[in-house]
């Protein structure tokens, strides 16, 4: 367990918008910083970032949080995982008690994965620098093909021994349970339940995610055996998703960030020759398509993307229509195709590195003209082939989503293509209108499932909105769910909540109690009041905890909260606090509007006597429906007297509530 003085320490050092600046590409607006969100795919930024707050806020989807929550949520990380990772960011010394990796592997399922392949990748380079076996063959290996030690060291390279369950039988001895290694794909089980190695006899690239942490592997066979795979890798698990991940980037992002373009090369190879050849903003899909996930990891480093391509011109084409996913996200791509069937890591080996960045420097060229040429010269003088040409390259255009960009590329392709602007225009102009079309079609069958969804209403359930209600008030139709408003009970309830949470430490100065924090003046008022709201129980229930040790939790302790609703509200209730604009309240304007904080002991009256009066309306609301379905005289009258006694209590609020002076 990580000691509670070094978390308090992390939580307290960690920069909201140096974390998430990590990750996202912020622009200041305002008090805020924003930018697009990561947690889902938006093109207008509503992600926000509060410095003076420590917290973020997407007010599309509604992610929120501190910069722990940030870590867990974006990296995926357990609790554990992103202490270490924000500790390791600051510098920050972790004081745990020792484990045994028995006693770790028994923790938390992804952290123990985590272990696993950290364990995993320090076996493979102690056999590949250790043993004699290691040495001679894969240690061999890498210096031919000429990688220098350093680069061997740098991507953490190793050997597994040719031997059946080399690993297998290290890993029984540190106790590594057996489920586990076959999920990572360490190890393959027999149909007698026996394992053995997946990569033997074959040199390991691990494979990293963007925090370092080794999360796959890929293995090299060196057998000249055409019926043995060429390439070995890790299936997918809990902890590796190949679709998110692009070799390298751990290493890459720096340099990527300082030169704003990104190399995206094929193979490991690649990647290993590019860095020996101090080209270190490149990364590679590991040959596979791109995806969507890919390209997004790319753009939050930068928008300019440089394809190096080998000589295989069939293949490239085969990559024309995946690398149009990349227009889409609006980045700006360019290609570069190797001589002679060379690919980037050939290449060095021939001619070296100073002659490798001078090629890469000079022979880039824009991926839609690029395309444009090599279909052309697919296409010769064949005048179907060329309208099919014309055709797949405006498609490409039309997927681009800045319109300045659109009108020079149509411009360029028609002096390319020989054919006049204003054909170009209008075929851009059909496919958009039948991409709108398909979209709108679309989106009308999931309002119209929504719709239907939403009429499967529970009986008695009035304060759920109709579709058309919703239609006619100009809001979007319901999701998955039919939208539910909330009870005015629950809507007090939150104001409590984001009260405790945004003044519970400030002093206020009660008549006969004198200097008394707002927070255990509240809870004491309102000992006698149930509250109702799960969510809002578990926070004031722990204000209440900690009243008793004369403490007030602070707002963030409930940021990165363990329960997802718990540490939304508490965002909301942060975010919600109300806050004028410094042009407000100016000396030369003389203009002096008070803010919350000037008023605060009027606030937290008001709250209490909503609060009490609320829970008295609600009383008598049932002894009223009490009253309709009782007949004896004896249970009417004290019926009726109990309903008076709270009609006066309900009156006494009112007078008070509309008796408040702001002081």
């Amino acid at each position: 367990m990580i000691k509670k003085e070094t978390i308090e320490k992390v939580l307290d050092t960690a920069r909201i918008e140096e974390v998430v600046g990590d990750f996202v590409d912020l622009k200041k607006r305002g008090t805020s910083l924003i930018g697009n969100c990561p947690f889902h795919n938006e093109k207008t930024p509503s992600f926000h970032v509060s410095v003076n707050k420590g917290i973020y806020k997407c007010f599309g989807c509604g992610a929120g949080g501190d910069s722990l929550k940030f870590v867990m949520e974006h990296e995926k990380y357990a609790y554990p995982e992103a202490i270490r990772y924000l500790a390791n960011k600051y510098n920050i010394p972790i004081e745990e008690v020792e484990r045994s990796p028995a006693q770790m592997a028994a923790q938390d399922k992804r952290e123990s994965l985590y272990v696993i392949n950290q364990w995993a990748s320090k076996f493979f380079k102690h056999t590949l620098w250790e043993t004699e076996l290691g040495q001679s063959i894969g240690l061999s290996y890498f210096r031919e093909r000429g990688y220098r030690d350093d680069i061997i060291k740098k991507f953490d390279l190793g050997y597994s021994p040719e031997a059946w369950t080399s690993l297998v039988d290290e890993a029984a001895k540190d106790g590594f349970a057996k489920e586990y290694l076959t999920e990572l794909g360490l190890a393959v089980e027999r149909d007698d339940k026996s394992l053995y190695d997946r990569f033997r006899g074959r040199v390991i690239f691990p494979i990293h995610n963007l925090t370092g942490r080794v999360i796959g592997f890929g293995g090299r066979t060196l057998k000249k055996d055409k019926t043995v795979p060429k390439y070995v890798n890790s299936p997918e698990s809990e902890i590796y998703h190949k679709s998110n991940v692009l070799y390298g980037l751990h290493l890459a992002k720096k340099s990527i960030l300082e030169h704003d373009v990104c190399f995206l090369v094929e193979g490991y190879a690649d990647v290993l020759s590019c860095h020996q050849a101090g080209v270190e903003q490149v990364v590679s899909s590991s040959g596979t398509s791109l995806t969507t996930g890919q390209i997004k990891l790319i753009s939050r480093y930068t928008k300019q993307v440089v394809i190096l391509y080998d000589g295989d011109e069939a293949g490239i084409k085969a990559s024309l229509r995946g690398t149009d996913m990349l227009l889409e996200e609006g980045l700006n791509v360019k290609v570069l195709l190797f001589p002679d069937g060379n690919d980037p890591d050939s290449y060095i080996q021939k001619f070296g590195a100073s002659e490798f960045r001078s090629y890469v420097d000079k022979n880039q060229e824009d991926f839609v003209f690029y395309k444009t040429n090599i279909l052309l010269r697919d296409a010769k003088e064949d005048p179907i082939k060329r309208a099919e040409v014309i055709r797949e390259v405006v498609e490409s255009i039309a997927l681009i989503p800045d319109e300045i960009k659109v009108s020079v590329y149509i411009r360029q392709c028609s002096s390319l293509l020989d054919i006049e602007e204003r054909v170009l225009l209008s075929e851009l102009n059909k496919i958009r209108l039948a991409k709108a079309r398909s979209k709108e079609k679309k989106e009308a069958q999931a309002q119209q499932n929504q719709a239907a969804a939403a009429m499967d209403m529970p009986p008695g359930s009035e304060e759920w909105f109709p579709v058309e209600m919703l239609a006619a008030m100009g809001a979007e139709a319901p999701s998955a769910e039919p939208v539910q408003v909330e009870s005015a009970e629950i809507r007090l309830e939150k104001e409590l909540v984001r009260i405790l949470l945004n003044y519970g430490r400030e002093l206020v100065h009660w008549e006969g109690d004198g200097d008394v924090p707002v927070a255990p003046y509240l809870l004491a008022s309102l000992d006698d009041i149930e509250i109702m709201d799960k969510t809002c129980k578990l926070i004031v229930d722990e204000f209440a905890k900690q009243a008793e040790n004369f403490q007030v939790p602070e707002a963030k302790v409930f940021f990165s909260h363990e329960n997802p609703e718990v540490s939304t509200l508490a965002v909301d209730s942060v975010v919600n606090k109300y806050e004028l604009s410094p042009s407000w309240n100016d000396d030369k304007r003389k203009i002096f509007v008070p803010e919350e904080l000037d008023q605060l002991k009027s606030l937290v009256i008001q709250v209490i006597y909503r609060i009490k009066k609320n829970k008295i309306e609600v009383q008598m609301q049932t002894i009223r429906e009490e009253l309709k379905h009782t007949s004896d005289d004896a249970d009417l009258q004290i019926l009726l007297a109990k309903y008076q006694k709270l009609k006066e209590g309900e009156q006494l609020l009112g007078n008070l509530l509309g008796n408040i002076v702001v002081k």
